[in-house]
């Protein structure tokens, strides 16, 4: 058995950030000219799917890699980022600009150039390079010469059970708010009685199971190893959890929610502590 294609992986690193700079850079002249740059996180999943495909095309035409993963791989990342693409799409559909981009591009000053100069360095460029360190497993598992075995295929599952477990967080989350009685309230049902981000522990997973995809040799494994970590501190520390939980600090009910819940890792909820004015009666 060959050796992995160190050489042609490197060729493939600058294909991929060239497949992930074009979906970013088309989506910043679509967002500029509506004047809305919410759309950049529906093309978050879409770069992905864009990487993947390049990578797996590049393979496959030099000839590099076990036909069987690099299928798998590029078909697990596409339909977990088109999924992802339509559900921000839809969700986003009618609504005006994100407060959060509204921060963002009002440190940049007054003038409509300079807002957008800045929203390209600081939004689209910055995701385009986080879109090219994150998915090095796909590309690599795209050039790895090993067939599937047993660690791919526990890799398969973890990225089944996280494309799940975001996948019902969502549609959950979707239901609740389309009901007028929820207006105002906190979501605290389904599996959001368990994770207060259903939809973030499920990326988790999803990018977990996608390195074992690519973890064929210990250097491989080890070249790779920063994208789920740059993943998980993006989800539970970066602009996923952490950056939602400022913004939701406020809210009417969110404090008990928060003490009762798990903030990351599924468990089941906390029973709110029993008031000392009505202590428990003896059996």
């Amino acid at each position: 058995m060959s050796g992995f294609p160190w050489a042609a992986f490197a060729v493939n690193l600058g294909a991929a950030a060239g497949a992930a700079l074009v979906v970013l850079l088309a989506t910043f002249v679509l967002a500029s000219a509506k004047g809305v740059h919410r759309i950049v996180d529906s093309a978050w999943g879409l770069a992905f799917a864009a990487v993947a495909a390049t990578s797996c095309a590049l393979a496959a035409s030099g000839g590099h890699g076990d036909a069987g993963r690099r299928g798998l791989v590029t078909a697990l990342t596409v339909v977990w980022g088109l999924r992802l693409c339509l559900h921000i799409a839809r969700r986003g559909r009618g609504h005006g600009e994100d407060p959060r981009y509204e921060r963002l591009l009002a440190k940049a000053g007054p003038g409509r150039a300079r807002r957008a100069w800045y929203a390209l360095r600081m939004v689209y460029l910055l995701q385009a390079a986080l879109v090219w360190l994150v998915s090095l497993p796909v590309q690599a598992a795209c050039y790895a010469p090993r067939p599937i075995g047993p660690l791919a295929v526990a890799g398969a599952v973890v990225w089944a059970a996280g494309v799940a477990f975001e996948a019902l967080g969502d549609q959950q989350l979707h239901a609740f708010k389309a009901d007028p009685a929820n207006r105002g309230r906190i979501m605290d049902r389904g599996l959001w009685a368990w994770t207060r981000h259903p939809n973030y522990f499920g990326d988790f997973l999803v990018w977990w199971g996608l390195y074992l995809l690519a973890c064929v040799s210990l250097p491989v494994a080890a070249a790779t190893l920063v994208s789920p970590l740059t993943m998980t501190f993006l989800l539970t520390a970066g602009s996923g959890k952490a950056l939602l939980e400022r913004h939701m600090a406020d809210r009417p009910g969110y404090a008990a929610y928060r003490a009762r819940t798990s903030g990351f890792f599924p468990r089941p909820p906390r029973r709110p502590p029993r008031s000392p004015d009505h202590p428990s009666r003896s059996r």
